[in-house]
């Protein structure tokens, strides 16, 4: 039994056809038959039915099919692994991340990582809790974490620039305040907010910040969605509180910045020395993260990188320090 052999066999069952299977592989038929027989031999019985079409595998078949596709999975995971230390031109990089940040932080960063590295397979996961990263990274399933700094973490961490909210209110919101003015969240004590569900880590920080200012919100509605609330307020159903990347450039609404600040610290972590590819990455997401970017900032006239050594007034995390059970 080789590799090329059971490549063979889960070619010929996903197209259903030897022809196909061939196309697909660039090989002559007769050489992919000839090769399969081999296979069926080795196994004690035939793999697939040919009387059928599309072709579909026989119970033994259906047996060795899973162990067939996770052999092939594990030969292309370790050429990649090859390929990232030797190099940032090819390979899989695996991130993990949380909603928000997935839809403010890394969109940008990604675009100019494509532009750089076309030839490197991106894989991204995204989480509701922060936890939920760190045991993703332990376990091995992502190279690169981007989210609020863990405690404790055995590996590498990287900082990124913090994080700085924003509430969204309707183009049409009756609120009577200055454009360009920082907002007090006890201005909103009284309003229905658009607010988020357990487990998406958002809904603590709302609270937080609502506590901070001396109020507990009311809820005129709950998301698990991050892009939901968004859409939500624009449509005038209550005011929310997002990342402030999240907002569109060409975004019909009323964004306000908050006094104080709610921010909310970022960084990247590794389990180890990261590799010539993931050391790459990092790069390009310290230089291109824009946690406030500048049509936000212009709102309030402020520069869209804080200055250094600026503390959070607020640091929610996503999530609990230990998932729910």
């Amino acid at each position: 039994m080789t590799l090329r052999q059971l490549q063979y066999l889960v070619a010929i069952v996903e197209t259903g056809s030897f022809t196909r299977a061939a196309d697909r592989l660039h090989v002559s038929q007769p050489a992919l038959s000839r090769q399969l027989q081999i296979l069926e031999r080795s196994c004690g019985g035939p793999l697939i039915e040919r009387n059928v079409r599309p072709i579909i595998p026989t119970p033994l078949g259906r047996a060795i099919l899973p162990h067939a596709r996770a052999a092939l999975v594990e030969i292309d995971r370790a050429t990649s692994a090859a390929l990232r230390v030797v190099g940032v031109h090819g390979g899989e990089l695996r991130l993990t991340t949380l909603h928000s940040i997935s839809l403010g932080v890394l969109p940008a960063v990604l675009g100019v990582w494509r532009r750089l590295h076309s030839g490197v397979r991106l894989s991204l996961t995204e989480k509701l809790y922060d936890s939920e990263l760190q045991l993703t990274m332990a376990a091995g399933q992502a190279d690169v974490a981007i989210g609020p700094p863990p405690m404790d973490w055995a590996g590498a961490l990287f900082p990124l620039d913090a994080e700085e909210f924003v509430v969204v209110l309707a183009a049409d919101d009756p609120l009577d305040w200055p454009p360009g003015c920082r907002l007090p969240l006890s201005a909103l004590a009284g309003r229905e907010w658009v607010h988020f569900t357990e487990p998406n880590g958002l809904s603590r920080i709302l609270d937080h910040a609502c506590a901070g200012a001396g109020f507990q919100p009311r809820i005129a509605v709950r998301t698990q969605q991050t892009a939901a609330a968004l859409q939500l307020a624009l449509a005038g159903v209550g005011p929310t509180l997002l990342p402030a990347n999240m907002i569109p450039t060409n975004h019909v609404a009323r964004v306000f910045l908050l006094d104080p600040p709610v921010r909310r610290s970022l960084a990247a972590y590794t389990r180890g020395r990261p590799d010539a590819l993931t050391a790459a990455f990092i790069d390009v997401l310290t230089e291109h993260a824009r946690p406030l970017p500048a049509h936000v900032a212009a709102l309030a006239g402020l520069s869209a990188t804080p200055p250094p050594g600026t503390p959070d007034p607020v640091r929610p995390t996503d999530g609990p320090a230990n998932p729910p059970g």
